[in-house]
């Protein structure tokens, strides 16, 4: 799932998307991907965002769905629907070596596991910091093309609030030109349609990229007090929160992708190791789906001949 990501208090029941905020579809992307629209709507996991979006410059035709129960409901889903997957998260893949007709995959936990095939969706300087065999798989035009990508980074914090706390303003979300540090601001509950009795509003903060890339390798701690002083200029009197969550993006959206965006990378055919993901389409839910689907396409005609 990646950027998109949900994160919740457990004490308040309270939730907040510290990355992927909603999703826009374009015309030609509704119509591509209308099956896949069409699903995540008739589901209720996407719904039109149709509260206020201040300073979004807005694209002819385009349309903004938010998620009521988080991004990350979005990719629960679809691993909901992946025919008996069995999923292991906290597992920090370190390297992978190519053992005749499967691949050795090494974790840092000292663990390992054979598989017939390998599909790497983390960002693209993690893929090229994979020790074992990826590199000699590597050809040197695909290393020259993995080096080029480019992406930004950015710090996003999520704000939790006592019940009895009620915003002043009218807006879902605001984008400001204003600010150094403070681009995004999003009364996250209210986007998504999720205040209730008994339940307090959520604030999600997302920096610049350019302050993100001066701090970001500074203490969270350091960075989070500068955002939240930034903060009370931006929104005097807004009251003080229950808990304050920082989350630091050191690969956000994809500024340089593959040239010529081909979805995905064939390393090695047998076999098969494949990379996917926005480095290879572009950064937003389309460019994902995009990758997703030249993934799928290319491992079922490896599979099939091999």
């Amino acid at each position: 799932g990646g950027r998109m990501s949900t994160s919740r208090h457990v004490d308040t029941c309270q939730s907040a998307d510290l990355g992927a905020q909603y999703i826009t579809a374009t015309p030609a992307y509704a119509r591509s991907h209308h099956s896949v629209y069409s699903e995540l709507l008739s589901l209720g996991l996407l719904q039109p965002f149709d509260s206020i979006i201040e300073g979004l410059k807005v694209s002819d035709g385009s349309r903004n769905y938010m998620t009521p129960l988080g991004t990350s409901s979005l990719v629960k889903h679809f691993l909901s629907e992946s025919a008996g997957a069995d999923l292991f998260c906290e597992r920090h893949v370190t390297s992978l070596f190519c053992r005749g007709a499967s691949w050795e995959v090494r974790t840092s936990r000292g663990d390992s596991e054979q598989f017939d095939a390998v599909v790497l969706t983390m960002p693209v300087p993690q893929v090229l910091q994979l020790q074992g065999d990826v590199d000699n798989a590597l050809s040197e035009q695909q290393k020259q093309q993995l080096e080029q990508v480019r992406y930004s980074s950015r710090f996003a914090l999520g704000l939790f609030f006592s019940p009895e706390v009620v915003f002043g303003f009218s807006w879902s979300a605001r984008y400001l030109a204003d600010s150094d540090i403070i681009r995004y601001l999003a009364a996250d509950s209210r986007k998504r349609n999720a205040d209730g009795p008994g339940r307090g509003p959520s604030l999600v903060v997302h920096t610049s990229v350019s302050f993100g890339l001066e701090n970001l390798e500074k203490d969270k701690e350091d960075v989070q007090a500068i955002i939240l002083e930034e903060l009370k200029k931006v929104l005097p009197g807004l009251p003080q929160p229950v808990s304050v969550k920082c989350q630091k993006w050191r690969y956000s959206q994809v500024l340089t992708s593959v040239p010529d965006c081909p979805g995905h990378m064939t390393i090695l055919d047998r076999p098969p190791l494949v990379c996917g993901g926005d480095a290879f389409s572009h950064s937003n839910f389309d460019g994902c789906v995009e990758s997703a689907q030249s993934v799928v396409a290319t491992l079922k005609a490896s599979l099939k001949t091999s």
